[in-house]
Order: C-alpha cells, then structure tokens, then sequence
C-alpha cells in the first residue's frame, strides 16, 4: 500500500481549489433551468436508464474494481465515491462534441445532483462500510481511540453546501442570460484549471509520489470511467433507445462530477486519511479528460450519419409541421448505416 503521510494540499491551496470549486458550481448552475427538470419528467426511458447507469452501474463497478484489484480501504473507499458522484458540465460538453442529446445529459446532470443528496449516503453505506471497518479495526489496533467511520453527515452537508452556488448559477440564468452565458464558459475552463493545479501542485511537492502509485491505483482511475462508457452504451442500446441518448448516456455515466469529490472529501475527512482518499480521485479527474476525448472522438464518428438524418428531420417537422415523418428509402437507411428512430 502508499503511504501518504504528508498532506497532500496545505491549507492555503485547500482555500484555493474551494474558491475554484465554488466558481465552477455555479457555472454548472448557470446551465440549468426549471425546464431541465420539467425536461427530464417527460423523457422517463431515457433518464430512468440514466439513473441505473449512474447510480445503480457505476457504484457497483468502482466497488467490484476495488475488489478485483485488491486496493487498500482507503482508496477503495475514493474509488467508491467517485462511482457514486453524480455528472458534471463536462459531460454535456463531450455529449456535444460527440453528437449526443444535450438535452438528455443536461437534465440527467441536473437530476443526479439533485439525487445525490439522498443517493450518494445511501451507497456509500452499501458499499464502502466494509471498507470503513477494516480502517477502524486497524486504528484501533494501532492505539487510536477515535477510530473510524463514514462521516455521512458531513457529506450531506457538503452536499448541501455545494448545491448552493449551484442554486446561484440558475438564478443568474434566469435574471441575466448573457452573463450565466460567461459564467457557464469560466466553469469549463476551471475545470480544466483544478486539474492542472491539483497535478501540478502535487508533482511540484509530491513528486515521488506518482511514482510510488502502484498500477492498480492508475488501473482503476482509468478503467472505472472507461467500464462507465461502456456500461452505459450498452444499457441504452439493450432499452433501444435512439443513437444520440445512447452517446449522451454512456458520456454521463463515465464522466463523474470530480471537482463534487475534492469538496466531499476536504469538507468531510481529516489528514492523513483525506490525502489518501483524495489522491485517487486526483488520478480519476486528470486520466478522465484523455479517455473522453479518445471516447467522444469514436462516437462522434459512428454518430455521423444518424445526426445527421436527425437534424434533417427537425427541419422538415419545423417546415410541415410536427406530425411529419421524413419517409426514407430502405436501401439509403441501409447504405448510411444509421436509422433515425
């Protein structure tokens, strides 16, 4: 196991990602709407697959990985939270780029934050108790009279905390468009910016500890986001959902909200444990941003043809009316490999 026994951020850049966290909440909440969960109500399939991807795949993977992988509590306990995040901004990005429903990764974000006050506790109780256990066996064997749980109302509240720059966000949206418009572009710019800091800040103290990082941590940073895309694609396409909820979909289960985890995890745990749980989500958020890239690229190509079918059906119902059913030549819908459905 790695031992972290240093912290990880000094008080000054905990004060520092907190700012940007708060910054990059409220740009998430700058893109929502009322309407997105109105939205979400009326395109149940689409999120009911959604929230078993997200809630009910994603905390079961990171759980089986941590398993499978044999990580020490600790991390397997970071893996779990990662799993059991809610989506972020990031993934309606990607969705876009990937010719995906924005819609249908809007109003998916905007519910499983909403969710994840009630979800997330809940989960982390099925899954990484076990884990907390073997921390407070251990602790306690050591001398320690504290020992260890879960601190499940800390994480509420964090929660809670969260959510309130993200209520800001939409309130600025509905008063002022064009500047939740800025808000909206400064948010996936900080994104990038935690990242970077987070890594770099780390390298510049810490550098050593990239390389003392065994495999199986690098393994399961990268593959709980990439099981993500592939669990829920396959989900989507098993309840025949259209082309274009499928790549919103499979986007929005692997990409988590980790700027959401840095602020669980520094409002909820303590040195030298919140290093250690902080350090893998660290790996997830900066491996994150490559896989999807990779995954948005492939998608946006096998995408092209039905994207393309879909968008010219939406002029033809704006020009005859919605009734209207573009009518399509068998052998065309064949040849292009893509069906609008």
């Amino acid at each position: 196991m790695i031992e972290i026994d240093q912290q990880l951020l000094n008080p000054f850049e905990q004060a520092f990602l907190g700012l940007m966290i708060l910054i990059i909440m409220f740009g998430m909440g700058a893109t929502l709407k009322p309407g997105d969960f109105r939205s979400a109500l009326r395109r149940p399939r689409g999120m009911l697959i959604g929230f078993l991807s997200q809630f009910g795949v994603m905390p079961l993977v990171a759980f089986t990985l941590a398993h499978l992988l044999q990580l020490a509590p600790p991390f397997a306990i970071a893996l779990i939270i990662v799993g059991c995040l809610p989506g972020g901004t990031t993934s309606n990005m990607f969705a876009y780029f990937a010719r995906g429903s924005v819609a249908l990764s809007v109003s998916m974000t905007a519910a499983s934050t909403v969710l994840a006050l009630v979800m997330m506790p809940l989960l982390l109780e099925l899954y990484a108790s076990g884990f907390a256990a073997q921390i407070d066996a251990e602790m306690r064997a050591a001398g320690s009279d504290d020992g260890f749980v879960i601190p499940y109302r800390n994480i509420i509240v964090s929660l809670l905390l969260v959510l309130v720059p993200v209520a800001g966000g939409m309130l600025l949206l509905w008063k002022s468009p064009g500047w939740a418009k800025a808000a909206e572009d400064t948010a996936g710019f900080m994104a990038i910016i935690v990242i970077l800091f987070l890594v770099c800040s780390v390298f510049t103290r810490h550098t050593g500890l990239f390389l003392q990082t065994p495999w199986q941590l690098y393994a399961a940073a990268v593959c709980v986001g990439l099981l993500g895309f592939c669990f829920g694609y396959g989900m989507a396409t098993l309840s025949r959902l259209p082309p274009r909820y499928k790549r919103a979909i499979s986007l929005e289960t692997g990409i988590q909200n980790g700027p959401l985890a840095f602020a669980v995890i520094l409002l909820s745990f303590r040195d030298p444990l919140q290093s250690q749980i902080l350090w893998l989500p660290i790996l997830y958020s900066t491996f994150i941003v490559i896989t999807s890239s990779f995954v948005t690229l492939f998608l946006r190509r096998i995408g092209r043809w039905d994207w393309e079918l879909y968008r010219n059906n939406l002029v033809h119902r704006r020009l005859f009316g919605e009734p209207y059913r573009t009518i399509y030549p068998q052998r065309f819908l064949a040849g292009k490999g893509a069906q609008e459905r």
